[in-house]
């Protein structure tokens, strides 16, 4: 643990509300000591809803090292992460995770994530956006193929 990378990442985001670029966060990516990855809300500005302050710091890592697997880095954020970020912080390999404001500070301003929390455990049927399967024989000769492929790099 270390305040200068949360210090940095509440930098970032305040920065990022003071030039209007997207929302209050911020976070940085930490490996042996030295910062490999920041980033910033920029939901707005890039018009992408996927490019919450972790995501952007995870990739900005992830080119930086040219490798998806960031296994022993520790990311710094300004906010307890949304379940999309904590996703992509599982899927990183991240070792642990710092965070400053809570999930419920950010509800306070209207970032209220809550909502997705409670769909990802409703049977399929029961969420609020239609999820309607099809074609699945088709899709699972692509799987298939993947199985049997002998230079697969898995992640």
């Amino acid at each position: 643990m270390n305040q200068k990378f949360m210090a940095r990442a509440i930098e970032i985001a305040t920065k990022n509300v003071e030039l209007g670029a997207g929302g209050p966060f911020g976070a940085v990516v930490v490996r042996d000591g030295e910062i490999i990855g920041e980033g910033c809300n920029s939901v707005t500005s890039n018009n992408d809803p996927t490019a919450h302050a972790e995501v952007q710091a995870i990739r900005e890592a992830c080119r930086g090292l040219s490798t998806f697997d960031l296994s022993g880095a520790e990311i710094y954020t300004s906010c307890e992460p949304c379940p999309m970020c904590l996703s992509a912080i599982y899927w990183a390999r991240l070792s642990k995770i710092y965070f400053a404001n809570t999930k419920k500070d950010a509800a306070d301003i209207e970032f209220d994530d809550d909502f997705i929390y409670q769909e990802i455990p409703k049977n399929i049927q029961d969420r609020s956006i239609p999820m309607i399967q099809m074609m699945r024989s088709s899709a699972l000769s692509t799987f298939e193929l993947w199985q049997k492929k002998s230079d697969k790099i898995k992640y």
